[in-house]
């Protein structure tokens, strides 16, 4: 299956997390009992987020027509919220918000990571105390596999096209102990990783779609038969990052297509906002829109569809290993995305736009020791409170920043206890203009958005989510009281973030 470098062809690489009672086999019961004698043990985390993928298209949500089995069930056995936003729906800045708790100005990645965006020095900062350097401070040890996209590498003398993959030497992993990733490369059946410590020229690539691949690899780590990569006394902290559903749509397994083939574009694109015949020309002011490209939405519906439901099966290997070693119920998974797809819908593809689409993405957590089941919640959470939040629920607090952007709701959660996030921002930024482009909020009813062009022009947006769930109504002029209201919070919020935006915009007024 592997087709790898000469020089590396002798590298160990499937041998990783133990269980955290420190022996090499131990019973779901036993597992129990310990945890019932010891309430010091602390739990395993495993952080699970595919690319690109919408809340709307996981299945107990009862709206895309898409099959997500194991993904209902993990949903049926904890929490699920139904309000987390992806603040700024695009890759990069998505993930560097997650990893340092902070926001796009203050952590460097203002939009996504490429070889242009170099000079910028657009990647993940080695001085930002991050997610995993905090975890490891608390005796975890921490895993990567998957898709990271955080480093923006130098450009290559002569060439002008873009590097888009690429090399995180360990000094830049904050603490990761087991690396199984790349930066981005989207051939998902021909896939390539760097794995632990090999150098930039050692790469591994694998003829195999890669969350199958990278399934194989997590349920090793579970298993951990030789105990080799990490601390068999020590809890473990997982992060798998699935590039698919992310784009191109068609490398997808075709068992995954039998659920979608037969069905027409009518059944499939449902969503009352899809408009595939228009060329969304009210939003060329917005660079980050992908317009133009809804031919892709009926060629690729069926694919994305498809990468959901063979995503979803990979994860329900996952689960099932985890409850096969019995470190299910002292396991918190998360399952949750970077940012969603539009998919046709307001007559666009892609995301990095403020429509729910792109904006609202999945967020469950199971955790069986601490979380009852078949939980709903509408407790707004924003990337940036993603690490404050789960690293105050296992108690790993030792070497916490103070300087993070995002808010601890570790007690909302677990035991119904404190103030509710009001709203989320919104945010669309240049590359090295932090200042630049545009900001809104989400709160549970309304969708406000100012947007300021290449030009200085300024335009506003008002949705109803509630009463207009596909924000097909601009309600600007129209509901000029929740305007002024949300309009205040808006600015509020940015004056208490120190956004840079703000300055130019009421410099503009």
């Amino acid at each position: 299956m592997f087709i790898i470098k000469s020089f590396f062809r002798n590298l160990v690489i499937l041998h990783s997390v133990v269980f955290i009672f420190g022996c090499s086999s131990i019973t779901k019961k036993e597992t129990k009992e310990n945890i019932i004698e010891n309430e010091q043990v602390k739990p395993n985390l495993l952080f699970i987020f595919p690319d690109q993928l919408r809340n709307s298209s996981i299945g107990i949500n009862k709206e895309d027509p898409v099959v997500t089995p194991h993904i209902n069930k993990l949903a049926e056995e904890g929490i699920t919220m139904s309000n987390a936003i992806s603040n700024y729906p695009l890759c990069s800045p998505y993930r560097a918000m997650l990893m340092t708790g902070k926001l796009p100005y203050n952590n460097s990645v203002l939009t996504n990571s490429n070889s242009g965006r170099y000079k910028y020095n657009n990647s993940w900062q080695k001085k930002d105390v991050s997610f995993s350097d905090v975890l490891v401070k608390n005796g975890y040890d921490a895993g990567y596999v998957g898709k990271l996209h955080l480093t923006s590498p130098p450009p290559i003398d002569g060439k002008d096209s873009l590097i888009w993959d690429a090399y995180t030497p360990k000094e830049l992993r904050h603490g990761f102990n087991f690396w199984y990733s790349y930066g981005t490369f989207d051939i998902h059946n021909n896939p390539h990783y760097w794995i632990n410590d090999a150098k930039e020229e050692e790469l591994t690539y694998v003829n195999e779609w890669s969350p199958k691949h990278e399934a194989d690899i997590i349920i090793d780590y579970i298993k951990n038969p030789s105990a080799k990569t990490r601390n068999k006394d020590k809890p473990f902290a997982l992060f798998w990052s699935i590039n698919p559903p992310h784009p191109p749509y068609q490398y997808v397994p075709e068992k995954y297509l039998k659920y979608y083939k037969d069905k027409s574009l009518d059944e499939l694109l449902v969503r009352e906002n899809v408009v595939l015949d228009s060329d969304a020309k009210d939003l060329a002011f917005h660079s980050g829109a992908s317009r133009n490209r809804t031919h892709l939405a009926k060629e690729h519906v069926r694919d994305y569809f498809a990468m959901v439901t063979g995503v979803d099966d990979q994860i329900g290997r996952v689960l099932k290993a985890l409850e096969e070693q019995g470190l299910d119920d002292n396991t918190i998974v998360v399952l949750t995305s970077d940012h969603g797809e539009m998919m046709g819908s307001h007559g666009l593809m892609s995301k990095n736009i403020w429509y729910e689409e792109a904006l609202n993405v999945p967020f469950i957590i199971r955790w069986p020791n601490r979380i009852k089941k078949n939980q709903k919640n509408d407790l707004i959470i924003s990337a940036t409170d993603i690490m404050p939040t789960l690293l105050n629920m296992i108690e790993a607090t030792d070497g916490f920043p103070t300087n993070l952007d995002g808010k601890d709701l570790s007690s909302i959660i677990l035991n119904g206890e404190g103030d509710k996030p009001t709203s989320a921002l919104y945010y669309f930024i240049k590359e090295g203009q932090p200042e630049s482009g545009h900001r809104g909020i989400r709160t549970h009813k309304h969708t406000y958005v100012i947007t300021i062009d290449k030009k200085n022009i300024e335009r506003k947006f008002l949705y109803d989510n509630e009463n207009d769930p596909y924000q097909e109504i601009n309600l600007i002029g129209k509901e000029v009281t929740i305007e002024k209201k949300l309009h205040k919070e808006l600015l509020k919020n940015l004056k208490e973030k120190k956004d840079p935006w703000l300055g130019k915009y009421q410099n503009l007024k």
